[in-house]
């Protein structure tokens, strides 16, 4: 079960980096999304999200606070 949960999560993963990349023209919209990201991942995923977005897009993009999950 834990397995298909990573591989699930893998695939989140790689779909909000599209999504991200699509909507990287609106600062806003951008940090919606990425927030909708983080309720979808797990952890160590959140970490390598938010080091993708700071290398590809910039400290701006980033959401401060993390947002944290429930």
């Amino acid at each position: 079960m834990a397995v298909i949960t990573k591989i699930k999560s893998k695939k989140m993963l790689e779909y909000s980096k599209k999504v991200l990349r699509k909507v990287s023209f609106d600062v806003s919209l951008f940090k919606k999304e990425l927030s909708k990201a983080y309720q979808n991942l797990l952890e160590e995923e959140i970490e390598e999200l938010m080091n993708w977005v700071s290398k590809n897009f910039g400290a701006q993009y980033v959401l401060q606070p993390i947002y944290i999950k429930n």
